[in-house]
């Protein structure tokens, strides 16, 4: 069945936990406090002044959260991050607005899935962080930061990513971090053989702990209650009169972020959850495979931590057209041409802000709104996991390989990328749809991956599981008060 991480398990490693902690002056962040900043104690909020947002200082876990001023250092907290997008860059009438990952600790809102798996086994005693190294197996954001976490809570950390991924991200975690980089072959949607080195490492270094984004529900448990929480307040702050939260989009990815979806039902139950994907590699739509480049959406299989049930539309994107947006939105003739189109200078500004897998993410909320003949009344949000600061060179990459960018291929691609989207490659579920996008976890979780097939029948049968897994986090927060009171630190 289905275990919670609820209870201590090993109190030696724990106490482990406790003396590193306390040596290093390490403090655990409640996922309360991540949800409202306002509950960090002062003194706390006092040394952040001094503190760069990717500064490798264990005050940076208070920086787990969307409030973060957006400032690189000394920033506080306000309200949450996000960019509302206009119809005159849209195309459609509904309020598309996506939440801003870029002013996390690594740029990215990984660091919270990350440290949503982490916490618990620490406060367990179930990963001693004198023995352990903690493995972070991704695609891209999550290695950064779970290996950001491990090196904030004084452990050692062991990054695993496909060799094609973006260089960015391979020089950060060796020469920032000073992180073990283990590169597997292929790209973004080479999944297995990220697998394969996870089960390599568990045969050969008994002290590895893995934490696989794709099965570890830490991950879906940080997205649920952080961004879905975060997303009902920005919801409340754009709300059109009459209007209602109509749809959110994500990319499947580890599952994580989609999770978000299973919290804003409950709070609006008519909304439709729509997952991303590329389509060079439709998983969700068409049981297919493939290799594409909107790097940070892993694909080619279904999380464990997917919660299907909860999941009512795919859209698959073309990897093409988020390439060439990057470029519109991040090139000087592509912003020139935007403002000879009447768009707010403030807001091209801001386009920098929205990376490769957010321009996905916006391109299936515009399919969604297009698909369900949206209007003003209603509101679909999205995430814009990172910034284009994190593919700099992707941008270099297009330049070479197509030359100089001009305001022609601006208004080309504006054209036929943006107001050209349409609603072909989506797929609306329907009960059996999802039933059967569930039990495609069996090729990989029971054959290649070793769960148990009990496991999977429960979390597709067991009506109250998944409540049960999203609501450990109460447990958890109970957890890292006592360890906080035995390390002394908040006395």
């Amino acid at each position: 069945m289905i275990s919670l991480t609820d209870k201590v398990t090993n109190e030696k490693a724990l106490e482990n936990a406790v003396q590193r902690f306390k040596e290093r002056n390490i403090i655990l962040p409640t996922f309360e406090q991540q949800r409202h900043p306002d509950l960090i104690p002062g003194k706390i909020k006092d040394q952040l002044k001094d503190v760069g947002l990717w500064e490798i200082n264990p005050l940076n876990l208070f920086r787990i959260t969307w409030k973060n001023e957006p400032t690189e250092k000394g920033g506080l907290y306000g309200d949450v991050n996000y960019l509302e997008l206009p119809p005159e860059i849209t195309g459609v009438k509904a309020k598309i607005v996506l939440l801003i990952g870029k002013w996390f600790p690594t740029g990215a809102h990984k660091v919270g899935a990350a440290y949503g798996c982490l916490a618990p086994r620490i406060t367990t005693g179930e990963y001693d962080p004198t023995y352990h190294k903690a493995v972070w197996p991704s695609t891209g954001n999550y290695c950064r930061g779970g290996a950001f976490d491990s090196k904030l809570m004084g452990t050692e950390s062991v990054a695993i990513l496909p060799e094609e991924m973006s260089q960015e991200r391979f020089s950060w975690l060796r020469d920032e971090i000073g992180s073990e980089v283990i590169a597997t072959p292929g790209c973004e949607s080479n999944v297995k053989e990220i697998y394969d080195k996870c089960w390599e490492i568990r045969r050969t270094r008994p002290d590895c702990m893995i934490f696989n984004q794709f099965d570890e529900f830490g991950n879906a448990v940080w997205h649920y209650h952080t961004t879905g929480k975060a997303i009902e307040e920005v919801y409340s702050a754009v709300k059109p009169q009459n209007g209602r939260l109509a749809a959110y989009v994500s990319a499947t990815g580890s599952a994580g972020t989609i999770a978000a979806g299973d919290y804003l039902r409950t709070v609006a139950p008519h909304l439709k959850v729509v997952a991303s994907e590329a389509l060079q590699c439709p998983t969700l739509l068409r049981n297919g495979f493939g290799g594409h480049r909107i790097e940070g959406i892993g694909d080619k299989h279904v999380p464990w931590i997917h919660n299907v049930k909860n999941t009512d539309m795919v859209t698959a994107i073309d990897d093409e057209d988020c390439m060439r947006i990057l470029r519109l939105f991040n090139e000087p003739e592509g912003l020139k041409y935007l403002k000879s189109q009447g768009i707010d200078e403030e807001i091209i500004k801001e386009l920098h802000l929205i990376g490769i897998s957010g321009i996905g993410n916006l391109l299936s909320a515009i399919k969604t709104a297009k698909y369900y003949e949206m209007t003003e009344e209603d509101v679909i949000i999205t995430v814009a996991t990172d910034s284009a600061d994190m593919y700099r060179s992707r941008l270099d990459e297009q330049k070479e390989s197509n030359g100089k960018y001009s305001e022609i291929e601006a208004a080309k691609d504006f054209e036929k990328c943006i107001f050209g989207t349409t609603v072909d490659h989506t797929k609306e579920f329907g009960y059996y749809d999802r039933k059967n996008i569930h039990n495609l976890k069996y090729f990989t979780w029971i054959e290649q991956q070793a769960k148990e097939l009990e496991d999977l029948n429960q979390l597709w049968d067991d009506r109250a599981i998944w409540d049960k897994i999203f609501n450990q986090v109460y447990r958890w927060d109970e957890l890292i008060n006592e360890f906080n009171d035995r390390t002394g630190l908040l006395k």
